[in-house]
């Protein structure tokens, strides 16, 4: 048996960008957070480029030098800076506004500026800004309302392509014209429909997205700059993901949800909306996303991940479809034949759905004779699906004997726009109710033990697992929330004022829905919570304030039940830094060894 810290030692190698002349870089964890690394060949050893004590959320290579830009925030306060780090090593800053978010767009064609949204002139929405890479201010080209982000150049370098979410399920997609600043709007639509993974068509005539417009599954589309919209490529059973193109040679790679897992198709466009497919490269893991294509687009580099398999970076032959290693980032010595697969299974809850889990039992050798304990972990979001991706800490948990139950309750992406929307506004509880239907479906497995059930959730899974503590909590043995929501007054009240909007979308208005969002708020029946409870929180958390921990923390303590607080300074949504996930996952598992 391997003790924790091996298991959170495990590293990963993600986001990789490829430059002008097939350089690589990408970022890796293996000095605890977050850095930009390069590397010269596959297998080949590694050269550590940034060296912060916060991570690096994303590199980006020009297209014409061997100088890439990357993002950092503070603490895990999420407003990003952005910065420069050329060939030789330099560093610049380009971004001086420690104040405001910075969301990446791009860097133009010519790789002599680069576009970025940013809220710094009103905290509460996004602009749209330019700046020339030796510059040391941006040019705000245009003003906006709400949450704008940039999508990139088109192909002559004259216009830049901007969504605008209005909230997870409501999108825009719009035009903007570097000169003149006109902002053209295409597409006007009725409801909700999302418009995601936009890119510029090779022509420059057109975007390639996916959508859910007049379908329950997303589709792959063209958008005429004219707002006609055209299929290229549709499933009936799963959604299409997302998809990447090469402006100069139409090359593109798109991927399907298939019950949680990547299936790719690569291809190139021979019209606007017939794809000529080329073989399907053969990867690791069942999950794999983050393409930056080389030069000409003859290879592409992408990330790869799974239940057992690390997460490492792979280029593909374009034409071929030969896969190749090129990062090892290291299991710390624990053998890959160890990791549990989960099973995909499927369990019916109160309202006759199937809901979608995947489920871990411990090898044989570690279970009890009496059953397993089971942690039922709780993804965040809502918009959001638990995938299969690697996680150290589920496989040091099924090493020492706990089964490992993941959910996809109602509101979960992955599922089609109905599903997702189950949950909505008045419908919230409804999502709590399937998890007492998966607990009802373990309890008819022999290998678990009826009485010794954790409910464990981040994020809106705090929430989750709070309300499934509250309404429910003659089933749980434990609780651990990480970051979660206890109450969505305060939580609306005082999150960031950029996010407030597309968060009461979701959850209901302050204005219009507070006495329901009082009604459903944990905090409010926390006298019925008698299991122990961990809480984890950081300091700087923008999304949920840490204020949400403290309330739970207070009522549960005031009705005489064992909870334990951990609260991390250097920290925001999510405890990220390896030496801050290892104090607080040992305390975790001490507690739960304590009293489960």
């Amino acid at each position: 048996m391997y003790d924790l810290e091996r298991y959170l030692n495990v590293r990963s190698a993600t986001g990789a960008t490829l430059g002008p002349e097939g350089q690589v870089a990408f970022r890796m964890d293996t000095t605890g957070t977050f850095q930009v690394w390069g590397i010269d060949e596959p297998g080949g050893w590694p050269e550590q480029r940034t060296f912060y004590e916060d991570s690096v959320s994303f590199a980006s290579y020009s297209p014409e030098r061997p100088e890439l830009i990357f993002g950092k925030d503070e603490g895990g306060n999420e407003r990003l800076q952005l910065f420069r780090l050329d060939s030789d090593g330099q560093i610049t800053a380009l971004t001086d506004h420690p104040e405001s978010k910075h969301r990446w767009g791009g860097w133009s064609r010519d790789g002599e500026r680069f576009a970025f949204a940013s809220n710094r002139r009103d905290e509460e929405v996004f602009d749209v800004y330019l700046q020339g890479r030796d510059d040391d201010e941006a040019q705000l080209i245009h003003e906006g309302d709400g949450w704008l982000s940039v999508g990139g150049w088109s192909p002559n370098d004259d216009r830049l392509l901007v969504s605008e979410a209005h909230s997870n399920f409501d999108q825009d997609v719009y035009v903007l014209d570097i000169e003149s600043g006109e902002m053209d709007h295409l597409t006007p639509h009725e409801g909700d429909v999302r418009y995601g993974s936009a890119q510029w068509a090779p022509d420059g005539d057109g975007i390639y997205l996916v959508t859910d417009d007049g379908a329950d599954l997303r589709w792959l589309a063209r958008l005429d700059l004219d707002g006609s919209l055209h299929e290229v490529r549709s499933d009936d059973e799963w959604n299409i993901d997302g998809v990447a193109i090469d402006v100069d040679t139409g090359r593109l790679v798109y991927s399907r949800n298939v019950d949680g897992y990547t299936e790719l198709t690569v291809g190139e466009l021979t019209d606007e909306t017939t794809i000529e497919e080329f073989p399907t490269p053969d990867l690791p893991g069942g999950l794999a996303g983050g393409v930056s294509w080389g030069p000409d687009a003859e290879q592409f580099a992408i990330t790869v991940t799974g239940r057992t398999v690390n997460t490492n970076v792979y280029i593909v032959e374009t034409e071929t479809g030969e896969a190749t290693r090129w990062t090892h980032a290291a299991t710390a010595g624990i053998p890959e034949s160890t990791f549990v697969e989960p099973d995909l299974v499927h369990f019916e809850t109160f309202d006759g759905r199937e809901i979608p889990a995947y489920f871990s039992l411990p090898p044989a050798d570690a279970r009890d004779e009496g059953g397993v304990p089971v942690i039922v972990d709780i993804h965040g979001g809502p918009e959001s699906q638990r995938r299969p991706s690697f996680s150290g800490l589920t496989q040091y948990f099924c090493s020492r004997g706990y089964a490992v139950f993941e959910p996809n309750v109602r509101g979960s992406t992955g599922y089609g726009t109905s599903y997702m929307r189950l949950d909505d506004v008045e419908n919230r509880m409804d999502s709590v109710k399937d998890l007492r239907a998966g607990v009802d479906w373990l309890r008819g497995n022999p290998a678990v033990d009826p009485e010794r059930f954790v409910a464990m959730g981040g994020s809106y899974g705090g929430f989750m697992m709070l309300s499934a503590m509250t309404e429910y909590p003659d089933l749980w043995a434990a609780g651990v929330d990480v970051v979660g929501i206890a109450n969505f007054v305060t939580f609306l009240e005082n999150t960031g004022s950029w996010r407030r909007s597309l968060r009461e979308a979701e959850y209901g208005s302050l204005d219009e829905d507070r006495e329901f969002l009082e009604s459903i708020s944990p905090i409010n029946s926390a006298d019925r919570i008698d299991a122990p409870l961990f809480v984890l929180h950081g300091e700087n958390d923008p999304r949920v304030p840490v204020g949400e921990a403290e309330q739970i923390v207070e009522e549960v303590q005031a009705q005489g039940v064992p909870v334990e607080l951990l609260v991390f300074e250097d920290e925001g949504h999510g405890i990220s830094k390896r030496e801050n996930r290892i104090e607080a996952y040992t305390r975790v598992v001490d507690f739960l060894d304590e009293h489960v």
